[in-house]
């Protein structure tokens, strides 16, 4: 089936994106961004607040090892986060409905650059604080009655997108 092995996986060019977890509650959340960044080879997820952190039983259920593989760091703070991320030449999207954004399909990326997305809370977003430290937003246009979409849904939606033209 083609599938690397983890060591194989380590080794591999990554997808120059690192995609940061904001406070997010649903351990199925995050066990399948990880999933879909091993997926997609994205360089690295970052883990804040009150989001946990692997090894943990409810991650694996939905990561299926890919807690494992993907690259992570845990941040207390969000701030601190992003903040390292730009000082290491990242460009920093939130992924968030607000006054300015940048729909999804209108996004210019550039070959070569590194960037990393932020996803928020199941409730409350991304905090409003961290969205002001954030070099802009992405917002994935929506046509039916809902205008929100599952975190796992936003991170698989988004880092398709991102590999799709970084590759």
């Amino acid at each position: 089936m083609n599938r690397l092995t983890p060591e194989e996986f380590k080794h591999k060019n990554k997808t120059p994106l690192i995609v940061v977890l904001d406070n997010v509650r649903s351990l199925h959340n995050v066990g399948s961004v990880f999933r879909t960044s091993d997926a997609f080879l994205v360089q690295g997820v970052y883990l804040c607040g009150i989001t946990s952190t692997p090894p943990h039983a409810e991650i694996h259920k939905t990561a299926l090892g890919a807690e494992n593989t993907v690259d992570w760091q845990y941040h207390e703070d969000t701030h601190e986060a992003i903040r390292s991320l730009q000082n290491d030449g990242y460009t920093v999207y939130a992924i968030e409905q607000a006054k300015g954004s940048t729909f999804l399909p209108e996004l210019q990326l550039k070959k070569g650059e590194k960037y990393a997305v932020l996803l928020g809370n199941e409730v409350k977003g991304v905090q409003q604080s961290v969205v002001d430290m954030c070099d802009g937003c992405i917002e994935i246009p929506q046509f039916g009655t809902k205008h929100s979409l599952n975190v796992s849904v936003t991170a698989g939606i988004i880092i398709w997108e991102f590999f799709n033209r970084m590759k």
